[in-house]
């Protein structure tokens, strides 16, 4: 290694710090999965995540060392993308990591040595921070490792001091900060100041415990955790600006700044963030792809669609009209590929999706810009100059339309953009929005990780067992340990041993109770949480004591309508497979006591064909009385033998298979039938989509088929009664009872128009002359909107010259409002549209037309007299 390199690239940097590691006893493990195993966690936002259990002792690690380049994604800061110099959404974290064995002596000296020695930092770039009472890292800095006092900074608990979660694993901190001005002197170092210091070491010392009260036990075993960000490395010895314009990111930007036809380096500031936001967000939309995330509306699928959307907001800001995110994708995918080899092997798969999702995102974009272009003209009609913070948060939230893009169109059109309210509409989802904000927390459930120490995992017996003798290893009531619990209490409670199927994987947890010598608890729910597994439910009868034997026994009925439906779900997918498309995957599931729900990813619709004979593949399965092959396999065995995987679920190295020779094999925790004959019957009920590319289809099956047959049958029956008619006739009649609807309601619409018509006629006698001209403005009592149209448009062709305004409450609450203008009215530069919108306001609406002929609607009927009162003022200012 060169003690002064001159450049490093980022592929380079990375093997150099993971060889350096290795050299030092540490296994290099490869990056976890952007989904985390962790349920608490929606994406993998930091290196230390995937050693998690580790950390908390519910895991042993087969290394004491351990280094790992760890992709990683955080949205919390997505706005600062591109505007500032450091800033990502994905980014790889470098780290070192010691699991009880090394500690804050040889990280710190290994940290220097790699920074000064490896890649050549002068001792005169670099400042060091200690946790402001680590007295003992202060002195390794300053007496082993000889940086001067004035180069190494105490902070506080906010910056140096890290924590898990309001309990658990915690320690201080020590970061290493590179100096870009160490002319400047060590006096008033300010390492706030990131126009001078970049911090790109953080050093970790897990070396306490936090108890619920705030106290602070020193760990036994204490552990290292280490950062280095990749993209500040390749800033610093890349020798540019800022982390974009390394050669981690910078090609991805000339990608897209080539298809715009700009230069990113004689650009202006907009242009220039535009383009760093598509460099930085394809990054991670290819690595979420890559690692089988789908785009829609939900957790980590809408991160996905949200950043897509972004990138593709950002190419229309910089003019690209067309599509263009598979070509700046294909760019990173070849920068990437030799450190992550599955962005090219799932390459096809990541360009559907972007194509897939950017198409339908720049129709979305024409419909949001037609929807600015009616605000506009609604904003100029009201003769305003701004377009109101709340319509542009509207077309920003519900379009993705961006509000540089609508301050460009307004800016065209001389309007401004009210951008206080704006930002006063995003502060409110802000607000909303922190309930969900992205966190480490290394506490599943407090009371739990504090009982771990004293109770050991729940054995599970239940794929053997309907009942089990079992001790209470413990009870909580609303989270809270209790030692006992009467009856009416609602509790949670862990024993040693269970029959009962914990939620997981689909499939919902088993029903039951827990009963000893005079106790009786109805099991409702059943939850995993870590290795525990959690009863939820009321106790019915007598008091609970931790320490009790008890049995527990499972609902058996509930439990074969579960095994039903989620055999029934493999032979589905199988079927779609077979039938509808060999590359279709699951994409979730529901597996309930009453029917099955099964999402899947297809880009269309199925057809009633397919839907016919997919099911009746599943019941030809079925009847063929398939016997099923349970197997644990390794897991590299059991996709070679081509047992497929649940989507977004996580496998350890051993994987438990359910086979059904020659029909489905699944790598699969649930419960399942021993044969697909005990399923008896399987019933699709409905087939729709959900999601861009993922269609839903609803099912029954076994014992529920006939809950769902009893349920048509009633309502079947209760037709009948009510038409008068054998089932068989249902269908002619209904047909037969909506043409008459139809017909029916054609002819009461000519009923209202004629009435509207007669009562017009009426206010001819009541017609104005005004100069050369003749306006007729009244009120006409329930009248529809479009019949008060006709009537207008009616009587202004009798008065010839003129205007009519006739305005009606055509049901409680709602104002409409009709305006009719000849052309000589017009040329007095009087609007039809603007007229009666203006008018409407007072009725608390608005509205708007042609010239000649416009409508507008209101909420407050009581103000409607007033309207008719202002319009016929203003008619006779203008005409007389």
């Amino acid at each position: 290694m060169s003690s002064n390199p001159q450049y490093l690239s980022g592929n380079e940097i990375r093997n150099i710090f993971l060889d350096f590691f290795a050299q030092r006893k540490h296994q290099i493990l490869p990056s976890a999965s952007l989904v985390p195993e962790d349920p608490t966690v929606l994406l993998t936002i930091a290196g230390m995540l995937p050693f998690k259990p580790i950390f908390l002792g519910q895991r042993t690690s087969e290394f004491k060392r351990a280094t790992t380049s760890q992709k990683c994604i955080r949205t919390n800061d997505i706005e600062n993308v591109g505007r500032t110099k450091r800033h990502h959404t994905f980014f790889e974290m470098l780290g070192n990591f010691s699991f009880g064995d090394y500690f804050k002596e040889q990280a710190i000296a290994w940290g220097w040595e790699i920074s000064t020695q490896v890649f050549g930092f002068s001792p005169q770039n670099l400042v060091v921070s200690v946790f402001e009472d680590d007295d003992e890292a202060f002195g390794i800095w300053r007496d082993q490792i000889g940086v001067p006092i004035a180069r190494i900074k105490r902070l506080g608990e906010d910056d140096n001091f890290w924590v898990s979660g309001p309990t658990g694993p915690c320690g201080p901190c020590s970061e290493i900060y590179y100096d870009f001005h160490p002319e400047r002197g060590d006096e008033n170092i300010d390492l706030e100041d990131d126009s001078r210091f970049i911090e790109f070491y953080n050093l970790v010392f897990m070396q306490y415990n936090r108890d619920a009260s705030g106290s602070l036990t020193p760990l036994q075993n204490k552990n290292i955790d280490t950062g280095m960000g990749l993209e500040r490395m390749a800033q610093i010895l890349q020798k540019v600006p800022n982390n974009y314009e390394t050669d981690l990111i910078f090609p991805i930007i000339q990608t897209a700044a080539q298809i715009a036809g700009v230069d990113y380096h004689s650009s202006d500031e907009k242009t220039k963030v535009s383009l760093k936001v598509i460099g930085d967000h394809v990054r991670s939309v290819v690595h979420m792809i890559a690692d089988e995330i789908r785009a829609s509306n939900v957790g980590r699928g809408y991160v996905l669609r949200r950043l897509i959307r972004r990138v593709v907001r950002h190419g229309r800001l910089i003019g690209i009209s067309g599509e263009f995110t598979t070509q700046v994708a294909e760019t990173a995918i070849a920068l990437s590929e030799s450190a992550y080899p599955n962005v090219r092997q799932r390459e096809a798969a990541i360009k559907a999706e972007l194509e897939r999702e950017e198409s339908n995102f720049l129709r979305t974009l024409d419909r949001g810009e037609k929807l600015l272009e009616e605000i506009i003209q609604e904003v100029k009609q009201q003769r305003n100059t701004q377009i109101s913070g709340e319509s542009a948060f509207s077309l920003y939230d519900t379009y993705g339309f961006p509000l540089e893009l609508t301050q460009e169109i307004a800016e065209e059109n001389h309007l401004t953009v009210d951008e206080a309210g704006f930002d006063a509409e995003m502060q409110k989802q802000v607000e909303r929005a922190k309930a969900a904000h992205e966190t480490i927390d290394l506490t599943v459930q407090g009371s739990l990780d504090k009982l771990a120490e004293n109770i050991q995992a729940t054995e599970f017996l239940g794929y053997t067992q309907p009942a089990a003798t079992a001790k209470v290893e413990a009870i909580l009531v609303e989270g809270v340990s209790q030692e006992e619990a009467e009856a009416g209490t609602q509790v949670q409670i862990v024993l040693d041993k269970t029959p009962f199927y914990a939620e997981s994987g689909g499939q919902i947890g088993d029903r039951g109770y827990i009963s000893g010598d005079g106790i009786l608890v109805r099991v409702e729910d059943m939850k995993k949480e870590s290795d525990f597994f959690i009863h939820f439910g009321r106790i019915e009868r007598g008091t609970l004591r931790v320490g009790d034997r008890v049995t527990a026994q499972i609902d058996p009925a509930c439990r074969r309508r579960a095994q039903a439906n989620h055999t029934a779900t493999h032979l589905l997918q199988a079927a779609l497979k077979k039938i509808v498309d060999d590359g279709i995957s699951q994409a979730g599931s529901l597996v309930s006591f009453d029917r099955l729900r099964f999402d899947f990813n297809c880009p269309r619709a199925l057809t009633a064909e397919e839907v016919q004979q997919v099911e009746e593949q599943v019941n030809t399965w079925i009847a063929e009385a398939h016997a099923a092959k349970v197997e644990v396999l390794p897991l590299a065995e059991a996709k070679a033998r081509g047992a497929v995987a649940m989507f977004g679920e996580k496998y350890g190295e051993e994987v438990r298979v359910i086979d059904f020779p020659s029909v489905s094999m699944e790598l699969c925790g649930g419960t399942h039938v021993t044969n697909t004959a005990e399923i008896g019957v399987f019933k699709i009920i409905s087939e729709a989509g959900v999601a861009s590319g993922v269609r839903r289809i609803e099912a029954v099956s076994g014992p529920a088929i006939l809950d769902y047959l009893n349920l048509r049958d009633k309502v079947v029956k209760d037709l009948s009664d009510r038409f008068k008619v054998k089932p068989e006739e249902l269908p002619d009649r209904i047909t037969s009872l909506q043409t008459e609807l139809r017909t029916s309601q054609k002819e009461l619409e000519t009923l209202k128009v004629q009435l509207a018509i007669a009562k017009s006629d009426s206010l001819l006698q009541t017609a104005q002359t005004v100069g050369d001209y003749k306006i007729i403005v009244a009120q006409l009592e329930d009248v529809d909107p479009e019949s008060l149209k006709t009537a207008a448009e009616r009587l202004l062709q009798k008065i010839g010259n003129g205007a009519v305004v006739l305005g009606s409450v055509p049901e409680p609450g709602k104002v409409s409002i009709v305006a009719a203008f000849s052309q000589e009215v017009n040329k007095k530069g009087l609007q039809a549209g603007k007229f009666v919108g203006a008018i409407a306001k007072i009725c608390g609406g608005g509205g708007g037309g042609r010239p000649n002929l416009a409508q507008a609607g209101g909420r407050d009927p009581s103000k409607l007299p007033e309207a008719l009162e202002q319009a016929e003022s203003e008619l006779k200012s203008a005409l007389g």
